[in-house]
């Protein structure tokens, strides 16, 4: 069976030709202007899909990774303000050693009470550490200081109840505060604070109604066995965000490279096809001319 050509069927052959070369030499023109195997969902949609996938894990890794190095400046901090206390409350006890020895003048028991003074000063500097305006070691309270005077010349601890975490992961969260009531004591009287008060006052009493000062020596080791078993709960959350951090580093990376495999396209190549698809179409215009001349039926229409 001979199947009829006419010139019409010749010329909408041909266009649909051109149209389709047209659609594949504007497709690879814009793939080479973004660099983007994907610019829409109809291109590809399962690699449109596999990708949206990665970008929402990429988006959850990038949250986990700035809470990470969020908790990691809030543990550095405690960190910081820790070693200040330990070192302060090593000078309380060499102080209140020698404080305890009964050759010690009056006057020399002064100077020691005036330099415990300036320490508790410091030690209640430490307490009230902040970060970015946040007491580290008020718990969840949004209050600028842990500790302040009572009025009654004592301190009370203003903190919170809960705790501040910070999520590193889909099924992993971390405490980044530390529990200033155990550290400092947040009970009324029993807080570091007061201990360095009776310190102070046992060193200036003269009618012996005070305690000893060698009294206070059991419980100025057991505050500081508290504040060092605290400190090495906090290195040890400090050590796991840090393990963390390279985690979260290592699958941005892993990540980032499945989304390159899967949107963006060689550069080279893709000139490559370019150059190679606009011969095509040059070609299919110069086949269309020579196949489709005009007829003398053209000029009688």
């Amino acid at each position: 069976m001979i199947t009829r050509v006419t010139g019409q069927t010749q010329m909408r052959a041909a266009q649909r030709n051109l149209q389709d070369n047209m659609a594949q030499l504007s497709k690879l023109q814009e793939q080479a202007s973004t660099l983007k195997g994907i610019n829409r969902s109809s291109d590809d949609p399962t690699a449109a899909a596999s990708a949206l996938a990665v970008r929402a894990e990429q988006a959850a890794t990038g949250q986990y990774s700035r809470n990470a190095d969020d908790g990691d400046n809030w543990l550095t901090t405690i960190d910081s303000a820790l070693s200040a206390t330990s070192d302060i409350m090593n000078r309380v006890l060499q102080l209140t050693v020698q404080g305890s020895n009964g050759a010690v003048s009056a006057t020399a028991k002064e100077s020691i009470a005036v330099e415990l003074e300036g320490l508790k000063a410091e030690l209640l500097t430490q307490a009230n550490t902040t970060y970015v305006g946040r007491s580290v070691f008020a718990g969840n309270s949004d209050a600028g200081a842990a500790f302040q005077d009572d009025g009654l010349g004592g301190y009370s601890y203003t903190g919170g109840a809960g705790t501040v975490e910070r999520r590193i992961s889909a099924d992993t969260t971390v405490q980044v505060d530390a529990d200033g009531a155990t550290i400092f004591g947040g009970s009324a009287g029993a807080s570091v604070f007061d201990l360095l008060d009776k310190v102070v006052a046992s060193l200036r009493d003269t009618s012996g109604a005070e305690p000893s000062i060698g009294s206070h020596l059991t419980d100025i080791d057991t505050r500081m066995s508290t504040m060092t078993s605290q400190w090495a709960t906090t290195g040890a959350r400090q050590t796991q965000i840090e393990r963390a951090q390279e985690t979260l580093l290592s699958k941005t990376g892993a990540l980032e490279t499945q989304r390159i495999g899967l949107e963006d396209v060689d550069l080279t190549q893709i000139v490559l096809e370019l150059q190679l698809q606009q011969v095509s179409y040059q070609s299919a215009l110069a086949v269309t001319a020579k196949v489709l001349q005009p007829t003398l039926m053209d000029f009688l229409r």
